[in-house]
């Protein structure tokens, strides 16, 4: 899921975190549950493809629910969702109001695809680059999108491509529609000067880590 800053670390530090890491995995295998496995899941990817992953465990519900309060469900089109993993952010904008028939959710890793069919069965889900929006979306669509929001870890990528993918994603929204990402880092993972117009949020200490959530628009 889905605008993080990933620090270099020494080996012998990252050693630890992966100790710790499966430990984690051990106590959650145990527990079991919906939380708990995509909790797993997450950490698996994590193990796995350290940089794709823009976390470590799925968003918290007051980060998921913060996100969601930025899509109007009475605006028209679709919603598209960026790296949504298991679906906490999908959950929250479905409590939102959003119909989950008019959510297109976008997401690189097959394992959480799966779970997102399985889970969102009225939702179109497509497997594939992200940050590829206008390649994989632009023929696809037939309005204008109410909401992207984005689980994407920006603050990963060049300037260019998060420019690109914000440019992109704003050529398939309608005018005043909002680009929705959350991050753990201080500073907004695209700049103000670059957007019409960019507002934060405070930063949402329940959620593990901290994170804060971005809301650009193009008018």
């Amino acid at each position: 899921m889905f605008g993080h800053t990933l620090i270099p670390m020494p080996l012998l530090a990252l050693q630890v975190l992966e100790k710790k890491i499966e430990h984690r995995i051990r106590l959650l295998e145990r527990w079991g549950g919906i939380r708990f496995l995509d909790e797993l899941a997450f950490i698996r990817s994590w193990m796995e493809k350290p940089i794709s992953m823009g976390a470590v465990a799925p968003s918290g519900k007051m980060l998921a629910r913060a996100m969601a309060r930025h899509v109007d469900p009475d605006a028209p089109g679709p919603v598209i969702e960026l790296g949504p993993g298991t679906g906490a952010v999908t959950k929250a904008l479905v409590e939102r109001g959003i119909d989950p028939s008019r959510l297109v959710l976008v997401e690189f890793n097959p394992t959480f695809c799966r779970m997102l069919r399985t889970r969102y069965p009225d939702a179109t889900v497509i497997q594939g680059d992200a940050y590829r929006i206008q390649h994989l979306l632009g023929d696809m669509l037939r309005e204008p999108a109410a909401a992207v929001v984005s689980g994407l870890p920006l603050q990963t990528k060049p300037f260019k491509q998060r420019m690109q993918l914000v440019d992109e994603a704003f050529k398939l929204m309608a005018p005043d529609a909002p680009f929705v990402q959350f991050t753990y880092a201080v500073m907004t993972p695209v700049p103000k000067r670059a957007v019409a117009h960019a507002e934060g949020s405070s930063l949402i200490w329940q959620n593990l880590p901290p994170a804060r959530v971005w809301v650009y628009r193009q008018n």
